[in-house]
């Protein structure tokens, strides 16, 4: 579950989530992400900042107003 002040919602906030994201994800799936991208040349970086964003999506989110 991700706390966010609801005001608060600036770009320093929006790359700490990604941040986040992207750890979660190299955690959780970084040697498969890793094989994939040389299986089918592709930057590891940029392979591993989509999925970041998609996993943006599997957060909980609570707003504090």
């Amino acid at each position: 579950m991700v706390y966010l002040n609801y005001t608060n919602l600036d770009n320093e906030t929006q790359e700490r989530l990604v941040s986040v994201s992207k750890k979660d994800v190299e955690h959780e799936f970084g040697n498969d992400l890793k094989r994939y991208a040389k299986e089918h040349h592709i930057k590891y970086d940029t392979l591993l900042e989509e999925e970041a964003l998609r996993n943006l999506y599997s957060y909980d989110y609570v707003f504090n107003i």
